[in-house]
């Protein structure tokens, strides 16, 4: 199902993170039939976009009343990314997660079934929990056991859209860094944190362990480069529905397949800014000791097995191309052009 010019394409969170990476590269594929919605708010986000393209914007709340009446600018839609949705791991308000994660998703879902609309959501590794009991995309993953309120959140939707044999695409993406996170606050990645850091400190604080497995800085996780996640999303919106007589609608790991220690994410750091590693270890927070993932790698053999090719970014190279070409030049958003 190819992207077109022909119809319009809804970009949800489009002034986030992934959503605004998202459709900067559909800027560069030549697309600006884009409908984007998001909560602006007071967050400063607004800046991702001022460099885009696309034809409309409207408030996240406001996009359900359009959808509910059919309203003539939600009337031609024909993919939808739905990336928006609160994103703390630190969000402890489940009602206020089930609101905006889950009820906000299954109507956009809903409206999409309903006119055999592409779509594609934002899951997450957060799903999978500790990982002990897997992460592999192929799994039942009613078998998981999510840590945190914003991990089941995401859960509870990838059980419904499973539940309702939605034709939908769930991205569970990992560990994912790159510019325009800057607005994302605490839950800014490690690279932007310790980039900070190192420019007020010299340092860069991590966590001890507190697992005899793990020795300190030895935690593990997928890093993946918002370049590449979203390679992988625009990849997953133009693929058959069916291929070799099996559908390919259901649960893809969006991640590098490569788990790095965050010594060595320490150490891409301190290279890209042609420093000498510093490292301080400190105590983790006793509120975060049960809900902390240890180690997390993404399968993604089910992405490849529908064709998925393109190269992964390595570590190192990825964070040199954040600090270089972003970081250091005043916090960069990213443009098409």
């Amino acid at each position: 199902m190819k992207l077109s010019q022909d119809g319009t394409i809804l970009v949800t969170g489009g002034a986030g993170f992934i959503g605004s990476a998202l459709i900067c590269e559909l800027n560069r594929r030549g697309f600006d039939n884009i409908l984007v919605a998001d909560f602006m708010g007071d967050d400063g986000k607004f800046r991702n976009l001022v460099p885009l393209r696309f034809m409309d914007y409207v408030e996240a709340d406001t996009l359900l009343r359009l959808v509910e009446r059919n309203d003539a600018l939600v009337g031609d839609i024909g993919h939808i990314f739905h990336l928006g949705a609160c994103a703390s791991t630190a969000e402890c308000d489940m009602s206020y997660l089930i609101g905006n994660n889950y009820e906000y998703g299954k109507k956009l879902a809903n409206f999409a079934e309903s006119r055999g609309i592409r779509f594609l959501y934002a899951s997450s590794a957060a799903t999978y929990g500790d990982g002990s009991r897997g992460m592999s995309d192929a799994q039942n993953f009613h078998r998981l056991r999510p840590l945190n309120a914003y991990g089941y959140s995401k859960y509870l939707f990838d059980q419904y859209a499973a539940r309702n044999n939605l034709h939908a695409y769930g991205m569970k993406y990992f560990n994912v860094f790159g510019p325009n996170e800057y607005h994302k606050r605490d839950m800014r990645s490690m690279v932007l944190k310790s980039y900070e850091s190192i420019r007020e400190n010299g340092k860069i604080y991590l966590f001890k362990s507190h697992r005899a497995e793990y020795a300190d800085g030895e935690q593990m996780r997928d890093f993946l480069y918002v370049k590449d996640a979203v390679a992988m999303t625009i990849f997953l919106s133009e693929i058959p529905d069916v291929i070799d007589g099996i559908s390919t609608h259901g649960l893809y790991n969006i991640g590098s397949s490569a788990a790095s220690t965050w010594k060595e994410l320490a150490q891409s750091i301190f290279d890209a800014m042609g420093m000498e590693m510093s490292v301080e270890f400190v105590d983790m927070p006793h509120d975060l000791r049960d809900r902390y993932q240890y180690h997390t790698r993404a399968d993604i053999s089910k992405l490849r097995a529908v064709g998925y090719s393109g190269e992964i970014t390595p570590l190192k190279d990825a964070v040199s191309d954040y600090v270089t070409n972003y970081l250091a030049c005043g916090m960069k958003v990213m443009d098409p052009d």
